[in-house]
């Protein structure tokens, strides 16, 4: 399949929802072309947790354990490369990537994840994904028991807390400025000890990711083990947009129970189209998706 141009169906994304739904194809005998940049938003991460008989190991050793298990079936090809267009065509889709290349499927699935916007912060990104971290369920068991801070505002702030509470009892909440809880989470939050700092934060003092402490625009410090932060985020291409998939209105790609989007052939499965970012979720939502893309190629033909 090397120098094949025309596919079944064109992956976009080559981490573990991509990665699952060529699984799903492939034993299906789909040919399959998985399009990756090779960026997974998790490659800081030391260790991936909470996914059943992986917990513990590298995210890179799980994607290459995979993405080789993928590829011995021999209807899937994968190409490292970034998709910069698509185009609706009379039978399919047609996607270029940034060699200018241009391949051709019947139907689409985007396992794109999504791009968390950084903050101004100095030391910020170096830590994010080792101990400035985003999921209690993916990182918070190897912090238990220690000092731990929330960067977050509001009911967001609120709810992180409200599940870190039973990891720690030793939280701060860094709302950077005025903190704008309800009456109720206010006494909530005192009732667990919960204290809360409005003064913003300059910089994330640390060790090769490791964090030490953090340092407030006035100049006082503070030391943590770990802190959560709950980051706006955009779509890592404008290629579902641009071809009519609607996004909700938190900024993921609108998709029914079986990860279809709004547009006829295209899918979207992972970060991309839920909340829960997980491996586990991710994996699962592509086998659903690659399962019931299998689907509608059989209605369209059988």
């Amino acid at each position: 399949m090397k120098h094949k141009k025309d596919f079944d169906v064109i992956i976009i994304g080559g981490s573990y929802a991509g990665l699952s739904a060529a699984l799903a194809l492939g034993r299906s005998r789909r040919t399959v072309l998985i399009i990756d940049s090779g960026a997974p938003c998790n490659r800081q991460t030391p260790h991936s947790h909470n996914f059943l008989t992986q917990d513990g190991e590298t995210p890179a050793a799980i994607a290459a354990k995979a993405r080789e298990q993928v590829l011995q079936y021999d209807t899937v090809r994968f190409l490292s490369g970034l998709a910069v267009s698509g185009t609706k065509t009379e039978d399919g889709f047609t996607i270029t990537t940034d060699a200018q290349e241009t391949f051709r499927a019947r139907k689409l699935i985007f396992a794109t994840g999504i791009k968390d916007i950084m903050p101004g912060i100095k030391g910020f990104s170096d830590c994010w994904g080792i101990s400035v971290i985003h999921c209690p369920y993916c990182h918070g068991y190897e912090f238990s028991g220690q000092k731990t801070g929330i960067l977050a505002n509001g009911d967001r702030a609120f709810h992180i807390a409200s599940l870190v509470n039973n990891l720690s009892d030793k939280i701060t909440v860094m709302s950077s400025g005025a903190a704008t809880f309800t009456e109720v989470q206010k006494e909530k939050l005192q009732q667990h000890k919960i204290n809360t700092v409005e003064t913003a934060v300059a910089e994330i003092i640390h060790e090769n990711g490791q964090l030490k402490s953090v340092l407030f625009t006035d100049g006082s410090q503070e030391d943590f083990s770990a802190v959560y932060a709950a980051l706006p985020f955009e779509q890592h291409t404008g290629i579902p947009a641009a071809l009519g998939c609607a996004l909700t209105e938190g900024g993921y790609i609108q998709v029914d129970a079986f990860q279809k989007t709004t547009m006829e052939g295209v899918y979207a499965c992972g970060d991309n189209a839920a909340m829960m970012r997980s491996v586990a979720h991710a994996v699962y939502t592509g086998n659903l998706a690659g399962a019931m893309v299998n689907k509608e190629l059989v209605d369209d033909s059988f």
